[in-house]
């Protein structure tokens, strides 16, 4: 029996031991799977155009936990004014003892604010404005606000941010931007097609590496880096990419860099981007360290300026390659003067003894080029693809829109029919204003120096809270007087000149007399002057009463 009994102890233990041998090499293959699951390479993720499916996937898979996920909320919005209380509320007398008792409404709870959890508020948050917010892939505006975006969350954005369609507004405030997340963020904004604004404010950053954001393949329109602190070094390379002489920004209609810390060398280098610059309609540099030197400079660039050596040889080659630059000046009485004085300054080029020859090559030329030019007219609206300096208005519309010319709201000039799809004659299709190269326009020799008109592109002009003085007004001055004869001498539709400028808290008596007469001189040119309305008698209304 004790052998029997041994016997049966070795079966039960040989099948324990069977048993655990099978769940140890069950454990094994499972982590084995699980390993080899790992070190696959997931899919590439491909982006759907709803943002915020996009950006959470993203997030998880660049190895964010979920709590670590900003979740993406609709912007909140102020609530509605409560409305005014019932004045019909009617006092009501009392059965019983016939007293008259005023009925108070009760007062109902503020609605002026929203309330959150307990730090809710201070949670990292991404958040959207939707033209229906139904719709996930309607996103318009994105706004991030009080938290760092760091490598990792800028590579999220790189592969979500071109694919939502209708994204015209990128907004970062306070984010911690580096030199390298501005880098990523300049090299993949292009690819948004509809993206027009973007808000840099309060993101310092020591290499000051704004302007790659408006460089010549940026399409962004409205452009703020408000205190970034800013220096001269950052404003010299925002100033380049604004223009050279060779390239201009063609899309950028308002930038702001206010509350920064540029001084009279930035405002210079500022100054010299608006030379070759007749995009940018609004420059804000309120709140800086500008002086008279650096109003000064900015009255030359709104007056008018000789030309620099670079300058002068950039004008002789476009000279060569596109004619003479009288065919090209906007108005009659420019092209008198281009003929008589522009000589002096292509005489050592060599271009006046061949100018019989190039006539002849010209005159034979010209009737092959008229139709070249009415077959692109009819496609492209009479824009080259390859002119740096004439807007893509099929894109990104033309200047005259910008300024709100008959060209500007409503109107297609492709193909020339109206809003009904009728074709219109060629004598009622709409004129698209162009920008032309400054350095084709009409020049004069003065003193072995060629002068060409300043900028007349720049309508709003803000220098408040800086350190100018009478010298800088008095420059300023002079700009204005300068483009407002101009404008009766050579009127341009596109071309209005200064029509609005900031000086408040400057380093003058608002009694000086420059002030008074700059501010009496603007006043008519503000877009929203209203002259005060005259009474029969011929005077105004304001004296009507005394």
């Amino acid at each position: 029996m004790s052998h029997r009994g041994d016997f049966v102890k070795k079966v039960k233990m040989g099948k324990r031991m069977e048993k655990a041998l099978k769940e140890k090499a069950a454990a094994s293959s499972t982590s084995q799977d699980a390993a080899d699951d790992e070190s696959k390479t997931p899919e590439p993720y491909s982006c759907t155009g709803m943002f915020e499916q996009d950006f959470t996937e993203l997030c998880r898979r660049s190895g964010l936990q979920q709590g670590e996920i900003p979740p993406v909320v609709i912007r909140p919005k102020r609530p509605p004014t409560p409305p005014p209380p019932d004045p019909k509320a009617q006092t009501q007398v009392s059965a019983e003892d016939g007293e008259e008792e005023q009925k108070e409404p009760e007062e109902p709870k503020p609605t002026t604010y929203t309330t959150k959890d307990k730090f809710q508020y201070f949670k990292p948050t991404v958040q959207v404005e939707m033209e229906n917010e139904d719709k996930p892939a309607t996103v318009t505006e994105i706004y991030i606000r009080g938290w760092k975006v760091d490598d990792t969350m800028m590579g999220v954005l790189k592969q979500c941010l071109p694919t939502i369609e209708k994204l015209h507004t990128l907004y970062f405030w306070n984010t911690g931007l580096t030199e390298k997340t501005i880098a990523e963020l300049a090299s993949f904004l292009p690819q948004c097609s509809n993206l027009k604004n973007l808000t840099l404010d309060g993101n310092p950053v020591l290499e000051e590496n704004f302007a790659l954001l408006i460089g010549d393949d940026s399409l962004l329109a409205n452009v703020s880096f408000r205190n970034n602190h800013i220096t001269d070094k950052g404003a010299e390379m925002i100033g380049k990419a604004l223009s050279t002489a060779k390239s201009c920004n063609k899309n950028l209609i308002s930038l702001n860099l206010s509350y920064n810390k540029i001084t009279d060398i930035g405002a210079t280098h500022i100054a010299n981007g608006l030379r070759m610059n007749r995009v940018v309609l609004s420059l804000s540099l309120a709140s800086n360290q500008i002086s008279d030197t650096g109003a000064k400079k900015l009255g030359e660039v709104l007056s008018r300026f000789p030309l620099t050596h670079e300058e002068t040889v950039e004008r002789r080659k476009l000279i060569r390659e596109k004619g003479s630059p009288d065919r090209k000046s906007p108005s009659p009485p420019s092209r008198g003067r281009a003929e008589s004085k522009d000589r002096p300054g292509s005489k050592g080029s060599g271009t006046v003894l061949d100018k019989t020859d190039k006539k002849r090559d010209k005159s034979s030329k010209k009737k092959d080029a008229k139709k070249e030019k009415e077959e692109d007219k009819t496609v492209k609206g009479g824009a080259k693809k390859d002119d740096k300096w004439k807007k893509d208005t099929t894109r990104h519309g033309s200047k005259a829109e910008m300024q709100g010319t008959k060209t500007a709201k409503g109107k297609k000039t492709v193909g020339g029919k109206d809003k009904k799809g009728a074709l219109l004659p060629e004598s009622e299709t709409p004129d698209v204003v162009e920008a032309i190269n400054p350095l084709m326009d009409s020049v004069e020799n003065i003193d072995g120096q060629l002068w060409i008109p300043g900028n007349r592109a720049l309508i709003n002009l803000n220098l408040s809270r800086n350190q100018i003085s009478e010298g800088g007004f008095k420059a300023l001055l002079l700009g204005v007087q300068y483009q407002m004869t101009l404008n009766s001498l050579q009127p341009n539709p596109a071309l209005k000149g200064l029509m609005r400028i900031s000086l408040n808290k400057n380093a003058i008596s608002p009694s000086n007399d420059a002030v008074s007469k700059l501010q009496e001189l603007m006043t008519t040119r503000d877009p929203f002057y209203k002259p005060p309305s005259q009474s029969p008698d011929g005077d105004s209304q304001s004296h009507g009463g005394q």
